[in-house]
């Protein structure tokens, strides 16, 4: 991993643990962008036809590296926007299930449109918390992200493969933004029915583009509206002949965005998504055992088997600024301070990082 370490500048004058926040730009994809907006530069409206090709090849390799058909995916500027266009088209009677304190971009658009919510806490029994909501409530559609972006619990995707065998009727949608890029994962295999992204953090594409991913069967259940010459390809004839994910498509993309979340998945599958996964489980592993003997995690992080790669560890203003002093990049979240590993950092940041810490105990 050391060669991959010596692409990243910011890597080398710093702990950098905010992922979370940014996934940070490397050597290659910066040549690439340069490369790329001086084509633009140089050959103005003659690079559209490139502009499209890049468009198109991104949404072939999100399908590859994720498993997902091609023809079900959207892609988008961010999450945000593509679960506010999904639920315009969802049924508001419906029941929903949420999860306490998730991202706001998951809650406030179900709320917004006045859906019957229901909550289900977040603690050390999250997953039988959800089982027990679904059956209380009646709920039909559940959404959350898949890893919490505070202090970083993961749901168990085994738990939602079973639930949905038991509830074949739930809608089950879900932010990603937290957990695709870390480890190895198949779309088609997983019992979710709607997976949106950020790519800008462990993606590492940047700011502005990301996608959703759909089964097959959405298109039943949400009555789109949206469309635009862009989902059309350009084609008036297609007017009628839309498919499902490009109505979330109505105006043109940008293809250095997209370019960008094309490079940087080819990076992914350069290094290996296995090799990524077992380097991010090895650190997370390893920073759980270590922090919890410090006592730094929440009670009910440290009584769940399996966790991410982010840590919302105990922590005030002035061990948060202890840290950053000392060139440890992380950020504030709570009550405590978000450090989020990735497969570029290693063994000797989270020992420099305990270090650290054990002089503000």
């Amino acid at each position: 991993m050391e060669n991959i370490r010596n692409k990243f500048p910011v890597l080398r004058q710093s702990i950098y643990v905010n992922t979370p926040v940014f996934g940070p730009l490397y050597d290659d994809l910066y040549d690439w962008k340069q490369e790329f907006e001086l084509d633009f530069l140089l050959k103005g409206s003659r690079m559209r036809n490139k502009s499209l090709e890049t468009i198109s090849d991104c949404r072939t390799i999100v399908g590859r590296y994720f498993n997902c058909k091609r023809e079900n995916i959207a892609l988008l500027n961010n999450f945000s926007t593509g679960l506010n266009m999904l639920l315009e088209g969802i049924d508001k009677k419906r029941k929903v299930l949420l999860l306490e304190n998730d991202y706001p971009s998951v809650d406030w658009p179900f709320y917004k449109r006045g859906f019957d919510i229901s909550y289900a806490k977040i603690d050390a029994n999250l997953e039988l918390n959800i089982k027990n909501a679904i059956v209380e409530e009646k709920v039909s559609i559940l959404a959350l992200s898949i890893v919490q972006w505070q202090n970083g619990i993961l749901v168990d995707l085994e738990f939602l493969t079973q639930l949905k065998k038991e509830h074949p009727n739930l809608l089950i949608i879900a932010d990603g933004t937290q957990f695709l890029g870390t480890t190895n994962f198949s779309f088609s295999d997983s019992a979710i029915d709607v997976l949106g992204v950020s790519a800008y953090k462990w993606l590492l594409a940047g700011y502005g583009s990301g996608f959703m991913l759909f089964k097959d069967d959405v298109e039943r259940q949400c009555k789109l509206q949206t469309i635009g010459f862009n989902s059309a390809d350009g084609m008036p004839e297609k007017k009628e002949l839309i498919r499902f994910a490009k109505r979330f498509e109505p105006g043109h993309l940008a293809p250095m965005n997209f370019g960008s979340l094309k490079f940087s998945l080819e990076f992914f599958e350069g290094i290996g998504k296995d090799k990524i996964a077992a380097q991010n489980e090895k650190l997370g592993k390893i920073a759980k055992v270590e922090f919890s003997k410090l006592g730094l995690l929440q009670d009910m992080v440290v009584a769940r088997n399996a966790h991410s790669t982010i840590f919302n560890i105990k922590g005030d203003q002035g061990k948060f600024d202890y840290l950053t002093e000392n060139d440890v990049i992380c950020t504030q979240r709570g009550d405590g301070i978000r450090l989020g590993f990735h497969f570029y950092n290693t063994e000797k940041d989270l020992n420099a990082i305990l270090k650290l810490l054990k002089t503000r105990l």
